[in-house]
């Protein structure tokens, strides 16, 4: 599965869909998503990351980054993480939980939940 980050937006939500490897190579790119995201004025951003079937530490450092960059700008940054996601389990969940971070991150199970709903974490 090639890496692929596709965008739209759901009424205030800027949504990036990732696809693939989050890694040293690929993370560069969806870096540069999110900022051409919040340079166009759009600070409310939901990243589903259900089809990430590998992260390193330098996806998760992007993510933390995003997570500066969208409080700075005052607004909301939520993650997808299904729990049934990339086949067998979300490995960016597992990954977040195993560094300590998933607590920084508002994770949702599927898209509806993100754009509608009140975190399930905080």
């Amino acid at each position: 599965m090639a890496f692929k980050v596709t965008g739209d937006e759901r009424g205030e939500w800027s949504v990036l869909q990732v696809t693939g490897e989050l890694d040293l190579v690929t993370s560069p790119v969806l870096r540069q998503r999110i900022h051409d995201v919040v340079a166009h004025g759009r600070h409310d951003l939901v990243l589903d990351l259900g089809d990430v079937f590998f992260c390193d530490s330098s996806g998760v450092g992007v993510l933390i980054a995003a997570r500066r960059l969208i409080r700075s700008c005052r607004g909301r940054l939520r993650l997808i993480l299904p729990a049934g996601g990339a086949e067998d389990g979300s490995h960016v969940n597992r990954v977040l939980a195993a560094l300590g971070v998933r607590r920084l991150f508002d994770v949702y199970p599927h898209l509806a939940a993100a754009v509608d709903e009140e975190p399930l974490s905080a």
